[in-house]
């Protein structure tokens, strides 16, 4: 059974989308076409089931409600402690039963039936809870239509997987939207560029790394360190690839529609640190945690116990929100203890090291964490890691390793490209000379932006077109 519509999918891009647009053009006033998108956003978040619409329209109608609370304390002069409270309170309890009950039934080893978790709901909780500390803090009025708060919690742009998108960063959008020539052409060129990255290099990757990695624990405990290793490192791509695809595609459609949403990634693979990673990777979580936990509870201005305690906390909890076990809470400290050991114990004693060793270093331990996201189970995970350290009695390398690698290292170049600026530096070259004036490089640029998203989409509905393999990993968050 479908869980849901997804974006790298043919029924998606060549009717409901397409059908969505063009009502979107064909129809001058503001107030129909929102009216138009949040119909269409529901019909599509409705997909995965009627009921998920319920919980969505449930959490919507306490936040607009919690808000309208807050707002009227905040201008009588009185602290919206109370509502703010009572108001995210209910929206994380209701993300907690979806998404945690049954591991804390594991924990304590009840027995309950299953909870299907509604698709996407941790990101529009966020979404809401941004909203209401914003509208706390006064940086927002509370919205008083109820259809105008669901238009923006249910937008089918980005409501499933991000990124998440603020209440006041699009609100002006949404009531004073153009759908502009220019939006139009962005649009399609960014959304061209993330089915791409998700038809041909996030499945691909998948195709590679799945069979290295798919191993019941005797095969996992004899399998070479190169194997093990490769399959991870590809798993990394996939990840990367699949999740900044989605963003991509939101963030084009977005502008289709005229909306403008901001950056989720920056070319995180290339980062010195850790701390430069996590600032370029999933930046819309990054800055939720940091605005709404990290500052509150006195950031980096406080002694080093207290930088501790926030530290675990945030990491804690992005670790918690990415999925309900136990290894996500252990991919959570993983990284909370080796920023702790950057910011106490190496600190800057590393400068000297040139940047291609940082950036190498600094992949490296993000591959070495993901086995934690790529193995649910602990003891598979173990397994892996012994293997990689040849720990198991394993070996380092056979012919058939060298032999997959050789067939695979064109798309490997390819992937590592694409995941950093390289792949984007023709485009960026032409547009610098094109704007110095350069007349031959003006044509060549103007011939590569009209070209490039038609080729990126025949390539793309090519590859879907025979490819099985499609979902987007991050829907499981």
């Amino acid at each position: 059974m479908r869980l849901s519509m997804i974006f790298a999918d043919l029924s998606f891009v060549c009717v409901f989308f397409t059908v969505s647009l063009f009502l979107q053009i064909l129809i001058p006033s503001v107030k129909i076409k929102n009216i138009i998108l949040l119909v269409c956003s529901l019909v599509f978040y409705a997909w995965a089931g009627l009921r998920f619409v319920l919980v969505l329209l449930f959490m919507v109608y306490v936040c607009k409600v919690g808000a309208l609370h807050i707002e009227k304390a905040r201008l009588n002069n009185k602290r919206g402690d109370v509502p703010l409270g009572m108001t995210v309170g209910v929206c994380i309890s209701i993300l907690v039963f979806f998404k945690y009950t049954g591991f804390l039934a594991s924990i304590f080893d009840a027995h309950l039936p299953q909870i299907v978790l509604p698709v996407g709901i941790s990101f529009y909780t966020f979404q809401l809870v941004s909203y209401l500390f914003d509208v706390y803090n006064g940086e927002t009025a509370a919205q008083k239509k109820y259809w105008m708060l669901l238009l923006y919690t249910s937008l089918f742009h980005q409501c499933i997987a991000g990124p998440i998108v603020r209440y006041r960063d699009v609100y002006d959008d949404l009531t004073k939207r153009e759908m502009t020539v220019e939006k139009m052409s962005e649009g399609i060129s960014r959304f061209s560029i993330g089915l791409a990255k998700k038809a041909v290099l996030a499945n691909g990757c998948a195709q590679i790394c799945d069979p290295l990695l798919n191993l019941n624990a005797e095969n996992m405990a004899a399998a070479t360190a190169f194997s093990v290793s490769l399959g991870i490192i590809i798993y990394l791509f996939q990840y990367y690839f699949d999740f900044s695809a989605y963003s991509d595609m939101a963030i084009g459609m977005g502008l289709m529609y005229g909306l403008r949403y901001k950056e989720n990634f920056n070319y995180p693979f290339i980062s010195k640190s850790l701390g430069e990673l996590w600032r370029r990777w999933h930046i819309s979580l990054g800055t939720f945690f940091r605005d709404y936990v990290y500052i509150p509870l006195g950031g980096s201005r406080c002694g080093n116990l207290v930088l501790l305690r926030n530290l675990f906390v945030v990491w804690l909890l992005t670790g918690v929100w990415h999925g309900a076990g136990w290894n996500y809470i252990l991919w959570g400290l993983y990284f909370f203890l080796l920023l702790a050991i950057g910011k106490f114990v190496v600190k800057n004693h590393f400068d000297f090291l040139p940047s291609a060793v940082k950036i190498l270093g600094t992949f490296l331990l993000l591959a070495l964490g993901t086995i934690l996201i790529r193995f649910t189970d602990l003891s598979m995970a173990a397994l892996a890691v012994k293997s990689i350290f040849m720990l198991n009695g394993n070996e380092f390398i056979t012919a058939a390793d060298l032999m997959l690698f050789d067939n695979n290292v064109y798309f490997l170049a390819a992937c590592v490209a694409f995941a950093t600026p390289l792949g984007n530096f023709p485009r960026v070259y032409l547009k610098e000379k094109a704007d110095a004036g350069n007349v031959l490089c003006l044509s060549l640029y103007c011939l590569t932006e009209l070209c490039l998203p038609i080729l990126l989409l025949i390539v793309s509905v090519n590859a879907l077109a025979g490819d099985s393999y499609n979902p987007f990993l991050y829907f499981q968050f």
